[in-house]
């Protein structure tokens, strides 16, 4: 494990040159600019690269949150960072390096790694902080900046509006002079992340086994095919060289078209599709169907509850979780408790509850029992296990499992932040959902949100069949489209 930098000096160094004081002037071009609504959204600050995340503001970004870092650190100054493939996390890299060496703070730039890995090595070396560059399932063009605690956990609200009021002049702190920081590329890191994923696992267990992995041209490209093939099985793999034209653009775990032509062709036990920073993931069974994170939470919650590993048989998820998934779950004794949309907001509860599982519908699985964060890898590794232990394919598990309830979910796509934040304002907008919520009583349920990742209104609707959710989707589409757009 990371423990201490005292090998640290053998590793290339750069000094950025930069004054505090030039640092917190006012931003170039930019201050004027940045939207009235939060720069933080459910999974840190997302937009487009070279827009609002240019290089100016991603280096006040840095800066501030050096200066929030430091307030809880008490002997460390290290912050780990790393970024997946896409053309702009190398500027993006700089810039954020740029303001926390100017903060003081000391930089292991870990390079390519899934999100997960520098979440792992945050909690296990001396770091304060750790900083993920990406925009997880988003298009090329997009890009994102996510910061963890020391503890290894997404860091809390309270600290990323700390950051923000820096950055638009209101912090109610004063910056700390010091000297310099450090930069340091150490991406032989990575190496003690993968190694940690085979430590609760057997090699060899995987024997005999075939295994699609799409790896969407992202951060897992050399990671995963690694890690099971150390396991033993025969894999094959798609999209598997770093790629920033072509990041999560049809393929990966928002496209499994793919994937699923593959494992049926290939007549592979199991697929699985990450997104572009691995943090989460989708499978696909022998027969090519989709295998979601309701699905899984199942699975795994049956094999925890079994071995008395999940405490009141609870499982937390969100509002997005399918009732089938709900009313199964219930039925054999579980319970389950719903959050808002966001990894973090399940975290939280869990905390709360005590809870040992669960993630949301889009693959993101949190099991404290193996990781502190959502890790696609992870995630793949331990359904595999349970599904070589209970002697048949995961296809049959599913037919021994669930039904899901129709469930319509259409992305529109809203440029406007301010609307979009907004959108409950918006009263024939409310009109609408209201109207579908009367007609649907308990035969479904609408949800209506604001993406807290991209900049679209997700409209939901699910139903006792198909018939009602493809008619109710369509009317709360138009509605949005009518009142938010125009």
């Amino acid at each position: 494990m990371v423990k201490t930098p005292s090998f640290k000096q053998t590793y290339e160094q750069n000094t950025f040159n930069l004054s505090p004081t030039a640092i917190t002037t006012t931003l170039p071009g930019n201050n004027t600019s940045l939207p009235t609504t939060p720069l933080f959204g459910t999974d840190g600050i997302r937009g487009k690269a070279g827009e609002l995340l240019n290089a100016p503001l991603t280096l006040q970004i840095g800066f501030w949150a050096g200066q929030v870092l430091r307030q809880y650190s008490q002997n460390s100054s290290l912050v780990i960072m790393g970024q997946d493939s896409r053309n702009s996390s190398n500027m993006l890299a700089m810039a954020l390096s740029a303001g926390l060496t100017a903060a003081g703070l000391e930089v292991w730039h870990i390079g390519l790694c899934p999100t997960p890995c520098v979440s792992y090595l945050t909690r296990v070396s001396e770091a304060i902080g750790g900083i993920m560059i990406s925009a997880s399932h988003n298009p090329p063009e997009d890009n994102g900046i996510k910061f963890f605690g020391s503890d290894g956990t997404k860091l809390p609200s309270e600290l990323q509006k700390q950051i923000e009021s820096g950055i638009r002049g209101t912090a109610g702190f004063p910056f700390i002079h010091s000297n310099w920081g450090q930069h340091y590329h150490r991406p032989e890191l990575v190496k003690e992340y993968q190694a940690s994923l085979h430590s609760p696992l057997t090699s060899g267990h995987f024997q005999g086994m075939k295994i699609v992995l799409d790896l969407a041209w992202g951060a897992a490209v050399h990671i995963a095919p690694e890690v099971f093939q150390t396991m033993g099985a025969e894999i094959i793999c798609l999209h598997d060289q770093p790629n920033g034209d072509r990041i999560n653009v049809n393929c990966g775990s928002t496209h499994l078209d793919q994937l699923q032509q593959a494992v049926v062709e290939n007549k592979a036990d199991i697929g699985f599709a990450f997104d572009g920073d691995a943090d989460r993931v989708l499978a696909v069974d022998s027969q090519g169907r989709s295998i979601d994170g309701d699905y899984i939470l199942y699975f795994w919650g049956q094999s925890l509850s079994k071995a008395g590993l999940l405490p009141n048989n609870l499982i937390v998820t969100t509002v997005m979780a399918n009732l089938g998934f709900e009313r199964a779950w219930n039925k054999q004794g579980g319970q389950m408790l719903r959050t808002k949309v966001g990894d973090q907001y399940v975290h939280a509860e869990m905390q709360r509850t005590g809870s040992m599982l669960g993630g949301e519908q889009s693959g993101h699985i949190l099991c404290p029992h193996y990781a502190i964060t959502g890790d696609g890898l992870m995630t793949a590794l331990h359904l595999t296990t349970l599904v070589k232990n209970s002697g048949v394919s995961l296809a049959e598990l599913v037919d021994q499992s669930f039904q899901t309830y129709p469930q319509l979910l259409k992305n529109v796509r809203v440029e406007d932040r301010d609307r979009r934040v907004n959108w409950q304002k918006c009263e024939p907008l409310v009109g609408a959902i209201e109207e579908a919520e009367t007609a649907l009583a308990d035969l479904g349920r609408v949800l209506v949100r604001a993406s807290g990742t991209e900049p679209v209104i997700r409209v939901m609707v699910e139903a006792i069949n198909a018939e009602l959710a493809d008619s109710w989707t369509k009317n709360l589409v138009l509605a949005v489209q009518q009142h938010l757009r125009n």
